[in-house]
């Protein structure tokens, strides 16, 4: 007997009245994953998480990651905070020609076919196909491609996910069918670029029409099994952020959209950047239906506000101490920003100092591109073994990670720098775990 995908679990319960979720990490820092995986571990969750196309593909992606080395990687963690593999979930998120958009579609499908085999070889089993951008030959009137072109490339990159889990079948004969979501939203992933960015809530016909001409494309390539294993359709219910605003979820606003999921019995939907939203606001996405909450930026802002509070106590510590090393972490990353604009400039704007001021600390989190480079990785290795020598006083922690202080009073959490650093990212994942399970 096939052993049911924990997604298909959480339609069930949503359609038997039951608000279930869960929460999607989307992030390869090393930092976020292990408290992700400890944070499931302390509460006997399901742990999903996601990589993008850009960020993992054949190629490598920015990362440098190919899928199996993704999948290897996450394992490897797994293993470490001794977290069950039974209950951890790969998804791929975005599958499909994105990456490779300006080349003609014959070209860039070719790739997207690819990719998506080596995400089911690698043993992902939640897979976004999302096949809406225009890509390099297409001709369509101000960059839309039309509903029905956008789900014949879906359907095609099902028809390539449901032969390479054939094939998986093979050398695993235990693997899980994939489960697909299908459909994408508006802005783009990573939030808003312009503060003035109308939103607007994805309209009920759209929806519809998104489903039906989908399943229709499938019913041509004889993938009505694997339409049955189509568990969500991304939508925009009305959230997003950009680099100092946040769109609050306003579910009134939402109701026309969320009102049609009683018409689809085996769909829930997916949000993506819920991130920054309330505890009270994830709550109510997922009682409307947004079962699937997606999150990235906010879990790698807290990260940051949790290095920083500890470059700061660093510098009280150790800035007056003969002979000392301090880490210069904040200096450091700022530095690697500055000589390597790419993965902010297009997103901070203004003088110099509100640019100065978004790069570290804007809610679009753009320093999260730059952990891994050398400079930054040892200045945060030299900041954790500075505070590592030695306890840190509380009246310091008390200053700079006040959650962290009374939970250490409390005897929840041990005074040790990489246990504070994970705290303060679980404490976003407490949000999480507030609004997914009823």
């Amino acid at each position: 007997m096939t052993r049911e995908h924990v997604m298909e679990h959480i339609v069930r319960l949503q359609k038997a009245g039951m608000p279930k979720g869960i929460c999607s990490i989307c992030s390869a820092n090393v930092y976020v994953l292990e408290a992700a995986l400890e944070h499931g571990l302390e509460t006997g969750g399901h742990v999903l998480i996601e990589a993008t196309c850009n960020q993992v593909n054949q190629f490598g992606g920015y990362t440098g990651m190919k899928p199996a080395d993704f999948q290897g990687f996450v394992l490897r963690l797994a293993d470490k905070v001794g977290f069950p593999q039974k209950r951890l979930v790969l998804g791929g998120d975005h599958l499909g020609p994105n990456p490779w958009k300006r080349e003609p579609a014959e070209a860039a499908m070719a790739k997207s076919a690819e990719l998506i085999r080596q995400y089911v070889m690698a043993g992902f089993t939640k897979l976004h196909l999302d096949a809406s951008m225009a890509l390099g030959d297409d001709a369509c009137e101000n960059g839309a491609l039309p509903p029905a072109v956008i789900a014949e490339r879906t359907a095609e990159l099902c028809r390539v996910a449901e032969e390479a889990y054939r094939e998986l079948l093979r050398s695993n004969p235990d693997a899980v069918p994939p489960v697909y979501v299908i459909g994408t939203e508006v802005p783009v992933p990573g939030g808003m670029q312009d503060e003035e960015d109308a939103l607007q809530v994805t309209r009920s016909g759209d929806l519809m029409e998104t489903v039906r001409v989908s399943q229709e494309a499938f019913s041509r390539r004889n993938l009505q099994d694997a339409w049955q294993r189509v568990v969500a359709v991304v939508v925009q219910p009305g959230v997003e952020f950009g680099s100092s605003t946040i769109c609050e979820y306003d579910r009134e606003k939402a109701r026309a959209l969320t009102a049609v999921l009683a018409e689809l019995p085996n769909l829930v939907f997916e949000g993506h950047s819920t991130d920054y939203q309330t505890r009270e606001a994830l709550k109510s996405l997922v009682e409307d239906g947004v079962a699937v909450l997606k999150v990235g930026p906010a879990l790698t802002f807290a990260l940051r506000e949790g290095l920083l509070a500890l470059s700061l106590i660093e510098r009280e510590l150790l800035g007056n101490v003969p002979g000392a090393t301090l880490s210069q972490l904040i200096d450091k990353l700022d530095a690697a920003m500055l000589s390597n604009p790419t993965h902010w400039k297009n997103y901070y704007h203004g003088s110099e100092s509100e640019i100065a001021l978004a790069r570290r600390y804007s809610l679009s989190d753009r320093c999260r591109y730059y952990w891994n480079v050398p400079e930054v990785r040892q200045a945060v290795e030299t900041l954790m073994e500075n505070l590592s020598a030695a306890p840190i006083p509380l009246t310091l922690i008390s200053q700079y990670l006040p959650v962290q202080y009374k939970r250490i009073r409390a005897g929840l959490l041990e005074n040790e720098p990489e246990a504070l650093l994970k705290d303060k990212i679980k404490e976003v994942l407490e949000d999480y775990e507030f609004a997914i399970n009823p």
